[in-house]
């Protein structure tokens, strides 16, 4: 006689906490230039995967039959910018929505089809397998967005800064080997100065500036040329157009600083008043003074940090934020970046350390501020070089951008202020810290060390 099976004690809140995390109203969205397609759970509607396009009234219907399915929850994969409208539409009606890595739901090989896809997402989605990518709020979306033109209108910007030299090159014009920058306060009013007739070199060295270096015998002789009308005319519409372009980053700086102070202020104080005068490093190109406007945003003085300076931190204000919550641990938020070591572990060997590539602006920031501090006499600049002369000058860049990312965290969560300890200070703490682990090596050997007299 068969013995009865005895009845399972199985029930869902018996599982895991990680495995209870079950999304039963999950969608998945495979997202294309011209259609997406939606699968959604079986049995909600006739069929469970239909095909949308991409104008708006085809986003406005495929919400609303995700609404009629029941579905609250919906990942999507981010593909190009083809994902924006509808990640926004989804979002404002109410829908969780997540935007996944690529990496994250990679099919398996030999079928692929957009079909497959999103039912594919859609499965990964509903066992809860797939972690949202961090997305800003939609204030610092909007600054991230002002921010990003800016940087477009700036690389067109130096584009029409190359042609101004090559139409002075052609001259023979040397201008760029005797001032630093062709578009400063003496390249400026040399050029307009030869577009408004001007050819007699020394009446254009005049307009140098006191402080440039080279004489204005020097400027004179690189001003010798063959002034020719096609190339004046190239030289006169590349100045139009960099002017233009330069008038559109004002416009652009103009509404970066109302949207930064539309958000709440942080702090009613004020920075403590400061005997030097406002450095270059705290305005924007319009000399716009913004440590203070980030000061009561922040509640901290982030300038204070070596390396992080006005356009730094407006873009990491817009890319991350001052609000750390989205990150656990400071380990969460270097990991996030890509500026820590990397875990390739196996077998219990390491077989790599390598940093992940993040193509992450808020990464390339803090990158930024590590390269600036290559010959400062900070604590970092000391931790730079000392990285540098032992591993080279990219690992260099990413420790010290490490080093820089965990400030930044730990000023926004703590609330505190940096202090700098200097160089020297730093190189006297790393001297005693190899002392010490000197004298522990040599005690494990039984030996002692004894200073040299001298």
């Amino acid at each position: 006689m068969a013995k009865r099976s005895k009845k399972s004690n199985f029930n869902v809140q018996s599982l895991p906490e990680h495995l209870r995390h079950i999304n039963l109203n999950a969608a998945g969205i495979d997202i294309g230039s011209e259609r997406h397609m939606v699968a959604v759970p079986e049995g909600r509607d006739e069929v469970s995967v239909r095909e949308f396009g991409a104008f708006t009234a085809d986003l406005q219907a495929l919400a609303n039959w995700l609404e009629q399915c029941g579905v609250t929850t919906v990942a999507m994969e981010a593909t190009g910018v083809y994902w924006i409208p509808l990640f926004e539409l989804l979002d404002s009606r109410g829908f969780e929505v997540k935007l996944v890595d690529a990496r994250h739901v990679k099919n398996v090989s030999g079928r692929k089809s957009d079909v497959l896809d999103c039912q594919w997402i859609q499965q990964l989605h509903t066992y809860g397998l797939l972690a949202g990518a961090f997305r800003p709020t939609d204030e610092l979306c909007v600054l991230r967005s002002y921010l990003r033109q800016r940087e477009m209108l700036s690389q067109s910007s130096s584009m029409h800064i190359q042609h101004m030299q090559k139409a002075l090159q052609q001259m023979n014009l040397l201008l760029h080997n005797v001032v630093s920058d062709i578009t400063g306060v003496t390249g400026m009013k040399i050029i307009k100065a030869i577009l408004a007739g001007e050819r007699d070199p020394r009446r254009l060295a005049r307009n140098r500036h006191k402080r440039c270096h080279n004489t204005s015998a020097t400027i004179a002789k690189s001003l010798v040329g063959n002034y020719r009308a096609e190339h004046l005319f190239a030289l006169q519409q590349a100045v139009d157009l960099y002017e233009t372009y330069q008038a559109k980053i004002a416009d652009c700086e103009e509404a970066i600083v109302k949207q930064v102070d539309k958000q709440p202020d942080l702090t009613a104080d004020s920075l403590p008043p400061s005997e030097k005068p406002i450095q270059a490093r705290e305005r924007i190109r319009s000399g716009v003074d913004v440590r203070e406007l980030l000061f009561k945003k922040s509640g901290v003085d982030l300038f204070a940090t070596p390396g992080l300076a006005a356009d730094t931190l407006l873009t990491l204000s817009s890319e991350v934020g001052f609000d750390m919550s989205p990150w656990k641990t400071i380990k969460h938020f270097t990991s996030w970046l890509g500026v820590c070591p990397g875990t390739k572990i196996s077998g219990g060997k390491v077989l790599d350390k390598k940093t992940k590539r993040r193509p992450n602006r808020a990464t390339q920031a803090f990158r930024m501020a590590a390269a600036t501090q290559a010959r400062s006499k900070t604590a970092l600049g000391a931790f730079y070089r000392r990285i540098k002369s032992r591993a080279g000058g990219k690992q260099a860049i990413t420790a010290t951008a490490h080093k820089i990312a965990r400030i930044y965290y730990t000023l926004l969560t703590k609330g505190t202020s940096y202090v700098e300890l200097g160089q020297e200070a730093y190189e006297q703490k790393y001297k005693e810290r190899r002392l010490h682990h000197l004298m522990t090596q040599a005690k494990s050997f039984g030996f002692q060390l004894v200073p040299c007299a001298t």
